[in-house]
């Protein structure tokens, strides 16, 4: 038995770092990561996103877990709002990453735990009604699933940011100028994803018509 459960919780760490490359956390973190010049300071910038994103997890997730929530007492409205937020949270991003000129904005701790922690909101459902959480019958290993599918996360996300950093800090220190460039095309990309993300959530998903449809992920 425990040598299951270590096993489940071994997959929620490899799980927990694939998570973080889902394409909206990549476009986050990049948009932010855009405006670093220092790769301790990106590496750092990941890990923060990933612990707020797990405070949510722990939060809201185990609350669901706890509390026996199941997935279809789960208004589809409110799921889909959650996930609309993370939409207006990459367009806002990619406005202030156009409009911040040479700014440090991202040497903040708030900007990318804040980040983090709406990912965490509106992806809480879905890493709580996991297959593998539905294996564990004990609430207590869990929730310490979700736990190290958290730490998971913070791992990856900073291996993430370290790999968007390093390239593009070797490439501003040779090319005068560059950085601008780069902080402009990941503010465009990041507003262009949240509509895209806004698009399909209020319209193809039906958050804005009469009969929403919801499925967490």
């Amino acid at each position: 038995m425990l040598t299951a459960l270590l096993s489940v919780t071994l997959l929620g760490f490899l799980l927990g770092m694939r998570h973080a490359t889902d394409p909206d956390h990549v476009v986050a973190v990049t948009t932010i990561v855009a405006q670093q010049r220092s790769f301790g300071r990106a590496a750092r910038t990941g890990a923060l996103w990933g612990i707020g994103h797990t405070a949510t997890i722990m939060l809201v997730g185990g609350a669901i877990i706890v509390l026996k929530v199941r997935l279809s007492a789960i208004p589809p409205r409110v799921g889909l709002s959650l996930e609309f937020a993370v939409a207006v949270m990459l367009v806002v991003l990619g406005l202030l990453t156009l409009a911040g000129g040479e700014r440090r904005v991202a040497d903040s701790t708030a900007r990318p735990l804040t980040v983090g922690f709406i990912h965490g909101l509106a992806g809480s459902a879905a890493v709580a009604t996991l297959p593998q959480v539905a294996l564990i019958p004990n609430p207590v290993w869990a929730v310490t699933y979700l736990a190290v599918f958290g730490v998971g996360t913070i791992a990856g996300m900073m291996l993430i940011t370290a790999s968007i950093a390093a390239p593009s800090l070797l490439a501003v220190n040779r090319f005068a100028g560059l950085n601008r460039n780069l902080r402009i095309a990941s503010g465009v990309a990041s507003i262009a994803f949240g509509l895209f993300l806004a698009h399909r959530i209020g319209f193809v998903d039906g958050l804005f018509t009469a009969a929403p449809s919801w499925t967490p992920q």
